[in-house]
């Protein structure tokens, strides 16, 4: 890490005068207060973060019950484990007797949770199943001890987990995504790679270099030549409309066209983001590889190369983009005042054998080396944020516009912590 980025003369009343210079500039981005402060992070994580509903795991990951993995979020740890009963939890990674850890590797398959420190036991289902010797307490209740849990939502395969008890319903608004992204058929497919990118820089930073295409031209020119992203829709509107136009008949997918946005402000619950676009590759490109050629069997019920790409966002900080051949997930996740998890996983058909039907690293070149170029252009960003000359520049109407939409209910969100 070459920065280390502090506000040291931080205070809720500064937070409050911060907020309201942002919102008077609406169109401008925001004051680099908000990637240098401790309390703004804290309030954040609380207030945003562990209220959305974030993509957790793929059911394959899942298979059988015991199967577990880690998410980290922020300085946090929770266990998404298959329990006995088949069902799928999410656990806080937190005995419930003084605190520390009861699983540490990252993956695999356990019987039981078992605290280091003093031996508590709990079951897959987070219920406490052994606490040496507090039968001498009659107080003890061991129902009311069991492993916290944050509440858990499985749609197409997907598994995604919200850390807010009273969080908003989310399956209904995914019901959106259902004739497009059905098509890929998610919940049978197989992961081909998964990979996690450390990058130095406040989480906002990545998140909102995601969220615009207005650097694709210039910092991506692999994924410029063959994506119509990097263009303003009026320059490729006739190439978009052609793909649109045989979407249905090339790939066989009613519905595969469909055009859906809440997301942000306009979610119908909080943390609840859905959106669903298709858009088109420029004409001689199939899919997102080095050469713009297949480089997987057809997934799902799709028929053939309709020279689209469906883009998805599923809660604020996961998405999709999915070609017919591939699926590539985004996520991305605090973990630290100046760090961030970038997670990409690639998705294939599920009886796709790996070294026949498709190569690793063919598959994966395209958005492995974006998020390289991603990792570059965002750790500068954040160097220069942290100047103390930064003053934060207008956004263009259209290629920041969604990004424009998050900073939005990020300000809106913040303002309700003071």
């Amino acid at each position: 890490m070459k920065f280390i980025a502090t506000d040291v003369e931080d205070s809720t009343s500064k937070l409050a005068d911060k907020l309201r210079a942002a919102v008077r500039r609406p169109d401008h981005a925001i004051d680099s207060y908000f990637y240098r402060s401790h309390l703004v992070y804290e309030r954040e994580l609380g207030a945003l973060v562990f209220r959305s509903w974030i993509y957790a795991a793929h059911v394959s990951e899942l298979a059988a019950p015991g199967d577990y993995l880690l998410l980290d979020i922020g300085e946090d740890s929770i266990i998404i484990v298959r329990a006995d009963s088949g069902e799928i939890h999410a656990l806080m990674n937190v005995c419930r007797h003084r605190g520390a850890r009861v699983c540490e590797a990252g993956s695999g398959h356990r019987k039981t949770f078992v605290c280091p420190y003093h031996g508590w036991v709990y079951n897959t289902d987070g219920s406490l199943k052994a606490a040496r010797e507090m039968t001498v307490r009659p107080d003890f209740d061991m129902s009311a001890h069991g492993l916290k849990q944050a509440r858990v939502v499985v749609y197409m395969g997907l598994v995604f987990i919200n850390c807010d008890p009273r969080a908003a319903d989310f399956l209904g608004p995914l019901q959106n995504l259902e004739e497009p992204l059905g098509a890929y058929d998610l919940a049978n497919a197989k992961i081909a790679h998964k990979q996690t990118y450390r990058v130095d820089a406040n989480w906002k930073l990545v998140l909102e270099n995601y969220l615009e295409c207005y650097h694709c031209a210039t910092s991506h020119r692999a994924y410029a030549r063959m994506h119509t992203l990097k263009d303003m829709d009026a320059k490729v509107a006739d190439v978009v409309q052609a793909m649109l136009d045989r979407t249905e008949s090339v790939t066989g997918v009613k519905g595969m066209g469909k055009e859906y946005e809440r997301i942000y402000g306009n979610a119908e619950g909080f943390g609840c983001c859905v959106y669903t676009s298709r858009y088109g590759l420029f004409d001689g490109y199939l899919t997102g590889s080095e050469d713009g050629q297949p480089v997987a069997p057809l997934m799902g019920q799709i028929k053939d190369y309709d020279g689209g790409v469906g883009d998805y966002q599923m809660g604020p900080l996961s998405f999709m983009l999915n070609y017919p051949d591939h699926c590539v997930l985004y996520r991305f996740l605090p973990r630290g005042l100046t760090a961030t998890d970038m997670e990409l996983v690639w998705f294939v058909r599920g009886d796709a054998r790996e070294g026949l039907d498709y190569e690793r690293d063919k598959l994966t070149w395209l958005w492995h080396n974006t998020t390289l170029e991603d990792e570059f252009i965002i750790t500068r960003n954040s160097e220069g944020v942290n100047s103390r000359f930064f003053e934060p520049g207008p956004y263009h109407p259209e290629f920041e516009n969604t990004l424009k939409s998050f900073i939005h209910w990020y300000l809106v969100t913040l303002a309700g912590t003071v």
